[in-house]
């Protein structure tokens, strides 16, 4: 018996390969490595903290691409830590993409934390963490990786979110954030537990003791798949999932945490955070409720309405770009959704919607970015279209970054987001959800409406800016040599991405 006990062990550990999640071990690695500087370096040193941080996660990506990526290290297609961990070619390019949007994140960080006076080792060593939380989350195969790992990313951002702790509106965001998150991961937890208990149960078919497993657990549902406590269990995990992509009802946490938040924080959240719960969802959706497509599409298909009406309407008339892009961003949110929906009938959906999520990441960390040099310190929040205004005649580059990142965001041609919205509308007429996409399209027009009116301020001169106007325009930084290459290159690459897709969308279409 204790032979056995001891074999159990033993293959357990042989399933525990480290070189599996190099990746992430680095970022953990790189992440303490900068609290051990701060230690050691003397105070006129430590102002390189934050640019080894940046640098050091490219070298990590630029390896990642290199030598990882394209085999995926040795262990593409296998599942490893006694099956908590799936290594597909998915979660090997949402690694990429979350190495990204942490480096975007902590270049957005060193320009806002140089107008204020609060630490930034601690800003960047969260950032790195949650970089690669994420990065394990969306390869878990079991919920209780993914439990842990969805709440380790939760946890960095309550810090993060009400970073700057001298500002009323930044520790009012984190509150919200806390007290609304903690609501989520009780549901996903119940939803969680309920699953475990009906597959567990003996006497239904299929049950099996390890229903924590995607793949057990898929078996189980199959079987039982018109069980009521199955679909109340799927409810409870959507809901504690649709709180991380703020899709209706479970959005009403954006508009006052992004206004709240610092300006990186709040692009972490309107991209990487999205893109997060955006990979659980394809995760959960194809590798373990599939077998209850029947009702779980009609969810899908109602939610994607409501979300990208309701964020469509509210962002109308919004003044505060910061709650502007928060709105905006619900309905992305919607748009995303189609793929999701779709995912049941056409193979290259979920690639549709990592494609989106690329070229969602262009445009919004390139329209954060000007925002960021616009007005990105510790007087963040009161951020207003009137602050753009004749940016086109005090920036030129700014001004010409911001129309192709609002541009994209409105999924206007030929830029990449316009490429994006057409293949998840692709993918929904396929699949035939023809009123989901009715709502879509309606919901692409009325975008115009307020990305357009955001542009107009900027760029058009059809008017003369009154004295209000001028109090509240604020004067431009200098734009660094670091900060021109970033923003061109996001420039760049969604005007190249909305003319050639070529080999990206080739193997985009295989995941």
């Amino acid at each position: 018996m204790d032979s056995d006990k001891f074999q159990i062990f033993q293959d357990a550990a042989a399933t525990n390969l480290w070189s599996a999640i190099l990746p992430e071990m680095l970022v953990a690695f790189l992440a303490l490595g900068l609290l051990v500087l701060e230690m050691v370096l003397p105070k006129e040193k430590q102002r390189l903290i934050p640019t080894l941080a940046t640098w050091g996660m490219a070298a990590i990506l630029a390896w990642f691409l290199i030598f990882f990526f394209r085999g995926g290290g040795g262990h593409l297609g296998t599942q490893t830590f006694s099956g908590m961990l799936l290594h597909d070619a998915f979660g090997q390019t949402m690694r990429a993409y979350f190495l990204l949007s942490g480096i975007l994140v902590c270049f957005l960080g060193q320009l806002t934390l140089d107008r204020t006076s609060l630490p930034r080792t601690e800003f960047f060593h969260i950032t790195l963490v949650l970089t690669a939380g994420m990065m394990l989350l969306v390869q878990s195969h079991n919920f209780v990786m993914l439990f842990v790992a969805l709440e380790t990313v939760t946890i960095g951002f309550y810090v993060l979110v009400s970073y700057f702790r001298h500002s009323t509106i930044s520790l009012e965001a984190g509150l919200k954030y806390l007290v609304q998150s903690a609501i989520s991961a009780a549901l996903l937890l119940f939803g969680i537990v309920i699953l475990y208990g009906v597959a567990g149960n003996p006497e239904l078919i299929g049950s099996t003791a390890h229903a924590m497993d995607f793949s057990a657990l898929r078996v189980f549902l199959e079987a039982n798949s018109g069980n009521q406590l199955v679909l109340v269990g799927m409810a409870l995990v959507l809901a504690g999932v649709s709180f991380k992509i703020a899709a209706v009802p479970f959005h009403i946490w954006v508009p006052d945490v992004y206004q709240g938040a610092p300006m990186p924080i709040t692009a972490f959240l309107a991209v990487a955070s999205k893109a997060a719960g955006f990979g659980v969802l394809l995760v959960l959706v194809r590798n373990v409720f599939a077998p209850l497509q029947g009702v779980l599409q009609p969810i899908l298909v109602v939610v994607a309405i409501l979300t990208i009406a309701v964020g469509n309407l509210a962002a109308l008339n919004q003044p505060n770009t910061k709650r502007l892009m928060g709105l905006s961003g619900v309905a992305h949110a919607g748009y995303l959704l189609l793929g999701v929906a779709a995912v049941f009938v056409v193979d290259w959906a979920a690639g549709a919607v990592v494609f989106y999520l690329f070229t969602y990441l262009l445009g919004a960390f390139a329209v954060f970015g000007v925002m960021t040099h616009v007005g990105g310190g510790e007087g963040h929040g009161d951020q207003r279209i009137d602050h753009f205004a004749n940016l086109g005649t005090r920036s030129p580059f700014l001004a010409f970054v911001l129309v192709v990142g609002l541009g994209s965001l409105a999924g206007i041609p030929p830029l990449a987001g316009f490429i994006g919205k057409l293949l998840l509308f692709i993918a929904a007429f396929q699949a035939e959800l023809y009123l989901l996409l009715a709502v879509a399209v309606i919901g692409v027009v009325v975008s115009i409406y307020y990305y357009f009116g955001w542009m107009k301020t900027a760029v058009f001169r059809l008017w003369q800016v009154d004295a209000e106007s001028k109090d509240v325009l604020r004067d431009l930084p200098a734009l660094g040599t670091t900060s021109r290459w970033i923003l061109t290159a996001l420039t760049v690459l969604t005007i190249v991405f909305g003319v050639f897709q070529g080999t990206f969308t080739t193997w985009l279409a295989g995941l």
